[in-house]
């Protein structure tokens, strides 16, 4: 699995903690930390950078998305908006074994400033540690596994079905907006290095 992390810039000083975190508990996996950092000249809303998870899930460039921001919930909820991406909100261990086993999405948003306190490091590292210790989407319980897991299918396939084309929501959106996501360079290159939705390509090359 290829996973990568990004948060708000209202979090940089926690961005080498949770790409450290999830490098130590995800495995074999591939991790990319594409930030923020301290030491970049643009600073990135919530909104933003849901804009940019959804490029790197939609693109096929990477698997999996860790992302959080002050509280947790705003950038969970910008990046459901997002045709493709299903984020969930982990600010304990338990809503992170219990999303990845039963909702078993492709991001999820953790919680950095709000109640994050004295012990705000070792709350995310139990959750990230719990996030990954066994492989998604085995259900829960195991008692109604079955039950789970086709729930989970059925949900899936509603929000595929109520959503539009990545490429047209993007399209759809304010010049502005799309031109200062484009800023975030790091991003925007390993997508078109890496990703295999070749229309979401074009239109990115089109529009740079």
């Amino acid at each position: 699995m290829k996973i990568g992390v990004i948060l708000a810039s209202s979090q940089t000083e926690k961005n080498k903690l949770l790409y450290d975190l999830v490098s130590k508990y995800s495995g074999d996996s591939e991790v990319i930390n594409f930030g923020c950092f301290e030491d970049e000249d643009q600073r990135y809303s919530y909104i933003e950078i849901s804009l940019l998870v959804g490029l790197l899930l939609a693109s096929g460039s990477v698997d999996f998305m860790v992302t959080g921001c002050s509280s947790g919930q705003g950038m969970m909820l910008a990046c459901n908006n997002i045709p493709g991406v299903l984020c969930g909100y982990i600010p304990t261990a338990q809503d992170a074994y219990l999303f990845a086993q039963i909702n078993n999405g492709n991001a999820v948003s953790v919680p950095l400033g709000e109640e994050y306190a004295w012990k705000g490091a070792i709350n995310l590292e139990e959750t990230i540690s719990k996030l990954f210790s066994e492989p998604f989407g085995q259900g829960y319980p195991k008692s109604e596994a079955e039950r789970k897991l086709k729930d989970t299918l059925l949900l899936k396939d509603i929000r595929r079905r109520s959503q539009v084309d990545v490429t047209e929501l993007y399209a759809s959106l304010d010049k502005d907006l799309i031109s200062k996501i484009f800023t975030k360079k790091d991003v925007i290159r390993f997508v078109l290095d890496n990703g295999t939705n070749e229309k979401l390509k074009e239109w990115i090359e089109a529009n740079m």
